[in-house]
């Protein structure tokens, strides 16, 4: 199980160590486990802050929602409600991040390490800022970055691949999200607030999704990326093929010619 400070919380969560506080003042949000001196926070705060983010959006106010999670809270079982929301709030990979330097990140990208290509890497939620350094939150995202500089591509490059990732995969990610909500949970909670008796169906039904959907996407994109090749090469190829024929139609017309 993932623990967070309160700082890392925060960003996670898109929001402000400020808030964390009023929440917890205003009795959203629970209180953390103290490791000495030291708050510790769990993935079920983690998705109590999204959802209690989400709803503010969308206009609700803080007496609304302490209304609605007083309701769910009177009728369930506590290890219920945050087993539910530790699957929810919960990593869907068990990649440890990484931190590095800026001169870490100068010896693997060199000269293309500059403010502009920091600014798109954060962006993209490639790196992002801890003090001085950058923490890495997929490291496996990172390191394929480094090897693909060190086989000839440009850093520029690489985040247009990230980038097209992102938006391409967060738009997959959504729907399929929505797809299931609306077929699956939605049958457990139709148009109500989740009941305590449905806690525990609905948990493991998130928990069973997981792995299904990172299984389908690993299975479309080897497809894809097999049938993609597969074009390119034979693009490649023709392209050559025709360079070798023109070079041989010259070849011959020069052979013919008056001597």
């Amino acid at each position: 199980m993932a623990e967070y400070r309160i700082d890392e919380l925060a960003r996670l969560a898109e929001t402000t160590v400020r808030n964390v506080r009023v929440y917890q003042d205003r009795g959203l949000l629970a209180p953390p486990r103290r490791q000495g001196r030291v708050g510790i926070y769990s993935e079920a705060h983690l998705a109590r802050l999204r959802l209690i983010g989400q709803l503010l959006r969308r206009g609700y106010t803080f007496a609304n929602i302490g209304e609605m999670l007083r309701v769910w809270e009177r009728g369930g079982d506590l290890s219920e409600i945050l087993g539910f929301e530790s699957a929810i709030g919960d990593a869907w990979s068990d990649e440890i991040p990484d931190y590095v330097g800026l001169g870490e990140l100068r010896e693997l990208f060199g000269k293309e390490v500059t403010p502009r290509t920091i600014r798109r890497a954060l962006a993209l939620r490639v790196i992002e800022r801890d003090g001085l350094r950058f923490r890495i939150p997929s490291p496996r995202l990172f390191h394929a970055g480094v090897e693909l500089v060190r086989l000839g591509m440009t850093v520029g490059s690489v985040l247009d691949i990230a980038e097209n990732l992102r938006n391409r995969i967060g738009d997959v990610s959504e729907h399929m999200v929505r797809t299931v909500s609306d077929h699956i949970i939605s049958e457990y909670t139709p148009g109500s607030v989740i009941q305590a008796d449905e806690v525990d169906q609905i948990s493991e039904l998130v928990r069973r999704v997981r792995p299904l959907a990172q299984q389908a996407v690993d299975a479309v994109l080897a497809q894809e990326m097999a049938h993609h090749l597969s074009d390119v090469m034979g693009d490649h190829f023709a392209e050559a093929l025709e360079k070798l024929q023109e070079q041989d139609a010259e070849g011959y017309e020069g052979s013919t010619g008056p001597s």
